[in-house]
Protein backbone atom coordinates (compact mmCIF):
# COMPACT_ATOMS: atom_id res chain seq x y z
CA UNK A 1 0.00 0.00 0.00
CA UNK A 2 1.52 3.59 -1.00
CA UNK A 3 0.97 6.22 1.67
CA UNK A 4 1.06 9.98 1.32
CA UNK A 5 3.06 11.64 3.79
CA UNK A 6 0.86 14.58 5.55
CA UNK A 7 2.65 16.41 8.08
CA UNK A 8 1.00 17.13 11.46
CA UNK A 9 -0.71 19.81 12.22
CA UNK A 10 -2.42 20.89 15.84
CA UNK A 11 -3.36 22.82 18.37
CA UNK A 12 -2.35 21.67 22.09
CA UNK A 13 -3.13 18.19 22.40
CA UNK A 14 -5.77 18.31 19.50
CA UNK A 15 -4.32 17.02 16.52
CA UNK A 16 -5.75 17.73 13.01
CA UNK A 17 -3.59 15.90 10.40
CA UNK A 18 -0.86 12.77 9.79
CA UNK A 19 -2.21 9.62 8.94
CA UNK A 20 -5.57 9.03 8.40
CA UNK A 21 -6.65 11.48 10.60
CA UNK A 22 -8.36 14.14 8.15
CA UNK A 23 -10.12 11.15 6.95
CA UNK A 24 -11.33 9.98 10.63
CA UNK A 25 -12.02 13.39 11.87
CA UNK A 26 -14.32 14.16 8.72
CA UNK A 27 -16.39 10.65 9.50
CA UNK A 28 -16.85 11.10 13.32
CA UNK A 29 -17.89 15.23 12.63
CA UNK A 30 -20.32 14.01 9.75
CA UNK A 31 -21.20 10.91 12.13
CA UNK A 32 -22.05 13.34 14.98
CA UNK A 33 -24.25 15.34 13.41
CA UNK A 34 -25.91 12.79 11.68
CA UNK A 35 -26.54 12.25 15.45
CA UNK A 36 -27.66 15.43 17.07
CA UNK A 37 -30.08 15.25 13.56
CA UNK A 38 -31.04 11.81 14.53
CA UNK A 39 -32.37 12.60 17.84
CA UNK A 40 -34.38 15.66 16.51
CA UNK A 41 -36.53 13.60 14.52
CA UNK A 42 -40.00 12.87 15.22
CA UNK A 43 -39.78 8.85 15.39
CA UNK A 44 -36.23 9.24 17.56
CA UNK A 45 -36.87 12.15 19.58
CA UNK A 46 -37.62 11.04 23.44
CA UNK A 47 -38.16 14.65 25.53
CA UNK A 48 -34.26 15.34 25.15
CA UNK A 49 -32.65 17.65 27.03
CA UNK A 50 -29.95 19.73 25.35
CA UNK A 51 -27.19 17.77 26.42
CA UNK A 52 -29.06 14.92 25.94
CA UNK A 53 -28.90 15.90 21.55
CA UNK A 54 -24.96 17.07 22.22
CA UNK A 55 -24.13 13.36 24.45
CA UNK A 56 -26.18 11.78 21.22
CA UNK A 57 -23.88 13.67 18.48
CA UNK A 58 -20.78 12.44 20.53
CA UNK A 59 -21.95 8.81 21.02
CA UNK A 60 -22.62 9.21 17.34
CA UNK A 61 -19.37 10.99 16.36
CA UNK A 62 -16.76 8.13 18.43
CA UNK A 63 -19.16 5.61 18.95
CA UNK A 64 -18.32 3.61 15.85
CA UNK A 65 -14.62 4.73 16.00
CA UNK A 66 -14.31 3.83 19.73
CA UNK A 67 -16.05 -0.04 18.82
CA UNK A 68 -13.63 -0.20 16.11
CA UNK A 69 -10.45 0.95 18.08
CA UNK A 70 -11.28 -2.12 20.95
CA UNK A 71 -12.09 -4.86 17.88
CA UNK A 72 -8.70 -3.63 17.06
CA UNK A 73 -6.51 -4.12 20.86
CA UNK A 74 -6.01 -0.35 19.93
CA UNK A 75 -7.01 2.57 23.16
CA UNK A 76 -9.49 4.00 21.36
CA UNK A 77 -8.26 7.43 19.05
CA UNK A 78 -10.92 9.53 20.13
CA UNK A 79 -9.91 9.20 24.16
CA UNK A 80 -6.22 10.27 22.82
CA UNK A 81 -7.03 13.09 20.55
CA UNK A 82 -9.49 15.74 22.44
CA UNK A 83 -10.24 17.02 18.50
CA UNK A 84 -12.68 14.20 18.14
CA UNK A 85 -14.75 15.41 21.39
CA UNK A 86 -14.76 18.66 20.01
CA UNK A 87 -15.23 18.58 16.51
CA UNK A 88 -18.65 16.60 17.43
CA UNK A 89 -20.02 19.03 20.04
CA UNK A 90 -19.28 21.52 17.31
CA UNK A 91 -21.17 19.39 14.72
CA UNK A 92 -24.28 18.41 17.30
CA UNK A 93 -24.50 21.79 17.99
CA UNK A 94 -24.42 22.72 14.41
CA UNK A 95 -27.22 19.97 14.21
CA UNK A 96 -29.46 20.84 16.89
CA UNK A 97 -29.11 24.69 15.60
CA UNK A 98 -30.15 23.78 11.87
CA UNK A 99 -33.05 21.13 13.59
CA UNK A 100 -34.84 24.19 14.85
CA UNK A 101 -33.96 27.53 12.17
CA UNK A 102 -35.17 24.67 9.20
CA UNK A 103 -38.53 23.06 7.91
CA UNK A 104 -39.15 19.35 8.00
CA UNK A 105 -37.71 18.78 4.65
CA UNK A 106 -34.51 20.59 4.65
CA UNK A 107 -33.62 18.54 7.96
CA UNK A 108 -34.44 15.08 6.36
CA UNK A 109 -32.57 15.70 3.18
CA UNK A 110 -29.91 17.14 5.42
CA UNK A 111 -29.89 14.00 7.05
CA UNK A 112 -30.05 11.91 4.33
CA UNK A 113 -27.08 13.91 2.96
CA UNK A 114 -25.02 13.50 5.89
CA UNK A 115 -25.62 9.80 5.94
CA UNK A 116 -24.84 8.93 2.39
CA UNK A 117 -21.18 11.50 3.40
CA UNK A 118 -20.40 9.89 6.92
CA UNK A 119 -20.93 5.71 6.02
CA UNK A 120 -18.11 5.52 3.35
CA UNK A 121 -16.04 7.46 5.22
CA UNK A 122 -15.92 5.98 8.22
CA UNK A 123 -16.03 2.39 6.15
CA UNK A 124 -12.98 3.75 4.61
CA UNK A 125 -11.07 4.17 7.97
CA UNK A 126 -11.78 1.04 9.12
CA UNK A 127 -10.70 -0.99 6.58
CA UNK A 128 -7.65 0.86 6.26
CA UNK A 129 -7.02 0.45 10.15
CA UNK A 130 -8.09 -3.31 9.36
CA UNK A 131 -5.24 -3.51 6.77
CA UNK A 132 -3.03 -2.16 9.02
CA UNK A 133 -2.88 -4.73 11.66
CA UNK A 134 -3.02 -7.45 8.66
CA UNK A 135 -6.58 -8.36 9.88
CA UNK A 136 -7.78 -11.17 6.99
CA UNK A 137 -10.04 -9.55 4.03
CA UNK A 138 -13.46 -10.79 5.55
CA UNK A 139 -12.08 -9.25 8.81
CA UNK A 140 -11.32 -6.04 7.53
CA UNK A 141 -14.86 -5.30 5.62
CA UNK A 142 -16.35 -6.83 9.31
CA UNK A 143 -14.29 -4.01 10.63
CA UNK A 144 -15.41 -1.79 8.16
CA UNK A 145 -19.08 -2.21 8.80
CA UNK A 146 -18.92 -1.89 12.73
CA UNK A 147 -17.28 1.53 12.15
CA UNK A 148 -19.99 3.32 10.70
CA UNK A 149 -22.78 1.81 12.08
CA UNK A 150 -21.96 1.35 15.64
CA UNK A 151 -22.93 4.92 16.65
CA UNK A 152 -26.15 4.59 14.89
CA UNK A 153 -27.14 0.92 16.53
CA UNK A 154 -26.20 2.49 20.34
CA UNK A 155 -28.52 5.66 19.18
CA UNK A 156 -31.31 4.15 18.28
CA UNK A 157 -31.37 1.62 21.60
CA UNK A 158 -30.84 4.90 23.72
CA UNK A 159 -34.16 5.86 21.60
CA UNK A 160 -35.75 3.07 22.11
CA UNK A 161 -36.10 2.17 18.21
CA UNK A 162 -35.30 -1.19 16.12
CA UNK A 163 -31.64 -0.62 15.48
CA UNK A 164 -30.97 0.56 11.51
CA UNK A 165 -28.71 -2.40 10.86
CA UNK A 166 -31.99 -4.95 11.17
CA UNK A 167 -34.74 -3.54 9.37
CA UNK A 168 -35.32 -2.42 5.64
CA UNK A 169 -33.73 0.67 4.78
CA UNK A 170 -31.63 2.30 1.67
CA UNK A 171 -28.81 -0.05 1.21
CA UNK A 172 -27.76 0.92 4.81
CA UNK A 173 -25.34 -1.51 5.59
CA UNK A 174 -24.54 -2.89 1.65
CA UNK A 175 -22.96 0.56 1.18
CA UNK A 176 -20.66 0.16 3.95
CA UNK A 177 -20.00 -3.43 2.64
CA UNK A 178 -19.13 -1.88 -0.99
CA UNK A 179 -16.73 0.88 0.68
CA UNK A 180 -14.64 -1.43 2.25
CA UNK A 181 -14.59 -4.20 -0.54
CA UNK A 182 -14.04 -1.16 -3.34
CA UNK A 183 -11.24 0.17 -1.14
CA UNK A 184 -9.82 -3.14 -0.35
CA UNK A 185 -9.53 -3.98 -4.28
CA UNK A 186 -8.23 -0.59 -5.19
CA UNK A 187 -5.67 -0.81 -2.22
CA UNK A 188 -4.10 -4.08 -3.73
CA UNK A 189 -3.55 -2.26 -7.10
CA UNK A 190 -0.86 -0.47 -5.26
CA UNK A 191 -3.02 2.93 -5.84
CA UNK A 192 -1.66 5.47 -3.45
CA UNK A 193 -4.15 5.31 -0.12
CA UNK A 194 -5.30 9.23 -0.92
CA UNK A 195 -6.69 7.74 -4.54
CA UNK A 196 -8.15 4.98 -2.83
CA UNK A 197 -9.94 6.65 -0.42
CA UNK A 198 -11.44 8.98 -3.39
CA UNK A 199 -12.58 6.25 -5.16
CA UNK A 200 -13.67 3.86 -2.69
CA UNK A 201 -15.81 7.41 -1.05
CA UNK A 202 -17.40 8.24 -4.71
CA UNK A 203 -18.64 4.20 -5.32
CA UNK A 204 -20.15 4.36 -1.55
CA UNK A 205 -21.86 8.27 -2.03
CA UNK A 206 -22.98 7.16 -5.06
CA UNK A 207 -24.61 4.04 -4.17
CA UNK A 208 -26.41 5.58 -1.05
CA UNK A 209 -27.38 8.72 -2.61
CA UNK A 210 -28.47 6.66 -5.98
CA UNK A 211 -30.60 3.77 -3.65
CA UNK A 212 -32.17 7.32 -2.04
CA UNK A 213 -33.50 8.63 -5.26
CA UNK A 214 -34.32 5.06 -6.49
CA UNK A 215 -35.69 3.77 -3.44
CA UNK A 216 -33.52 0.90 -3.26
CA UNK A 217 -33.70 -1.10 -0.52
CA UNK A 218 -32.72 -4.72 1.38
CA UNK A 219 -35.08 -7.12 0.46
CA UNK A 220 -37.14 -8.32 3.60
CA UNK A 221 -37.13 -11.76 5.18
CA UNK A 222 -40.13 -13.47 4.32
CA UNK A 223 -42.47 -14.36 6.93
CA UNK A 224 -42.72 -17.72 9.02
CA UNK A 225 -45.73 -19.69 7.88
CA UNK A 226 -48.56 -19.04 10.38
CA UNK A 227 -48.03 -15.47 11.68
CA UNK A 228 -50.21 -12.41 11.34
CA UNK A 229 -49.31 -9.08 12.16
CA UNK A 230 -52.20 -7.65 14.17
CA UNK A 231 -53.04 -4.09 14.64
CA UNK A 232 -50.60 -3.56 17.69
CA UNK A 233 -47.50 -4.65 15.31
CA UNK A 234 -46.68 -7.79 16.83
CA UNK A 235 -46.84 -11.45 15.61
CA UNK A 236 -48.87 -14.04 16.28
CA UNK A 237 -47.89 -17.86 15.95
CA UNK A 238 -50.60 -20.20 15.35
CA UNK A 239 -54.39 -19.58 16.58
CA UNK A 240 -53.64 -20.66 20.48
CA UNK A 241 -56.24 -18.84 22.59
CA UNK A 242 -54.46 -19.37 25.98
CA UNK A 243 -52.70 -16.03 27.55
CA UNK A 244 -54.58 -13.96 24.47
CA UNK A 245 -56.39 -10.36 25.33
CA UNK A 246 -59.90 -9.80 24.07
CA UNK A 247 -57.41 -7.55 21.44
CA UNK A 248 -55.81 -10.12 19.93
CA UNK A 249 -58.33 -12.32 19.59
CA UNK A 250 -60.76 -10.13 17.88
CA UNK A 251 -57.61 -8.77 15.40
CA UNK A 252 -57.35 -13.10 14.68
CA UNK A 253 -61.53 -12.83 13.40
CA UNK A 254 -62.21 -15.20 15.99
CA UNK A 255 -64.33 -13.33 17.73
CA UNK A 256 -67.91 -13.51 16.63
CA UNK A 257 -69.17 -9.98 17.13
CA UNK A 258 -66.20 -8.62 15.17
CA UNK A 259 -65.90 -8.97 11.72
CA UNK A 260 -62.35 -10.51 10.43
CA UNK A 261 -59.51 -7.97 9.59
CA UNK A 262 -59.07 -7.40 6.06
Amino acid sequence: MMSIAVPEIGFGHMVFTGEHRVFDLIAATTNALNGALLARRPDHFRNFTVSGILLMAVIGGIGGGVARDVLLSEIPVALLNPAFIVLSLAAGTLGYLLSYAKGQLFREGLFQFVTSTALPWYAIVGVQKATEHHVPILGAVAVGVVGPTAGRYIIDLTCGVTPKQFIQGELFVTTTVVTSVTWLIIDATGLATLWCTLIAFAVGFTLRVTALYRGWEEPLAAEPLGVYIHRESRPLLGRKLAGKSHSEIRSLGLDPTTPPPR
